[in-house]
């Protein structure tokens, strides 16, 4: 894709997050919404991924690790052709295979069930571990956001990559400096990111736009260090691209009303 390609991409993938989430009227648009550029380049540039063969053995695996961000994560693959996109309309409805957290037994291109936050990038170390062991070319990139990295799990998780040398791990760590309750430095804050992911062992590429397109695109096409596990830290905007969503904490779990709907929509036309 061209960076005019990802970024009408991008945008595409914003208005389904409104749209899945003002559908269901429940959901948490500010955490996906700051996602999109990371995972979107993840996905379209990087990753050996065929959605008409989603169980490829062969194939590369993605880890949500915040699982809430799954409207972004459903999103990216919907337009890509994994499942059809008629399906967002039943987003968090009963028995749709859309739910508020990803489940791989249900949802094409789903490699982890997540929700339980700080667990997933653990589950990401035990694929791009397994990979190596089996002498395969397989990569891994897990998303993990802020708010979670406050758990200890993340930690470990990290100091194990590193311990392993998992060069075939990418870590895409979405720093939007919101959570549920408040800004990361009111609840728990996490100090000098980058010095600390760099303390455990990570490659660190600090991005100060993380929603720059072009900017992690470069960042996940500079080669990954012989021995040592990659962090591409995108500092974002949480609730990116709406403009009464952005760096307000209170939309990290709230859906848009169809006034909100059509505010956002109207907002995102013209990018």
């Amino acid at each position: 894709m061209t960076t005019q390609d990802l970024t009408k991409f991008c945008t595409q993938v914003r208005r389904d997050i409104i749209n899945m989430t003002a559908d269901a009227e429940s959901g948490h648009p500010g955490g996906s919404l700051s996602a999109v550029e990371l995972m979107s380049a993840a996905f379209c540039t990087q990753m050996r991924v065929n959605p008409k063969n989603p169980h490829d053995p062969d194939r590369d695996r993605f880890v949500l690790s915040k699982g809430h961000a799954c409207p972004c994560y459903y999103a990216v693959l919907g337009e890509l052709g994994f499942f059809p996109k008629e399906e967002f309309h039943t987003f968090r409805q009963l028995h749709s295979m859309l739910q508020g957290h990803p489940d791989a037994k249900k949802v094409p291109g789903v490699d982890a069930s997540t929700g339980s936050l700080g667990q997933g990038m653990s589950i990401a170390v035990g694929m791009a571990l397994g990979a190596k062991s089996q002498g395969k070319d397989t990569k891994v990139f897990a998303m993990c956001g802020d708010g979670e990295s406050q758990e200890g799990q993340i930690w470990e998780a990290f100091m194990a990559a590193a311990h392993y040398k998992l060069d075939n791990l990418t870590v895409l760590f979405d720093n939007n400096g919101l959570q549920i309750d408040g800004s990361n430095d009111q609840v728990m804050s996490l100090g000098d990111l980058a010095a600390k992911l760099r303390a455990f062992g990570l490659d660190v590429i600090e991005l100060s736009d993380g929603n720059n397109i072009e900017a992690v695109v470069r960042a996940l096409e500079t080669p990954a260090t012989a021995g040592k596990p990659r962090c591409i830290l995108g500092h974002t905007v949480k609730g990116k691209g709406v403009s009464f969503m952005e760096n307000q904490a209170g939309w990290h779990g709230k859906a848009p009303n169809e006034e909100q709907r059509r505010q956002a929509l109207a907002e995102l036309e013209g990018k």
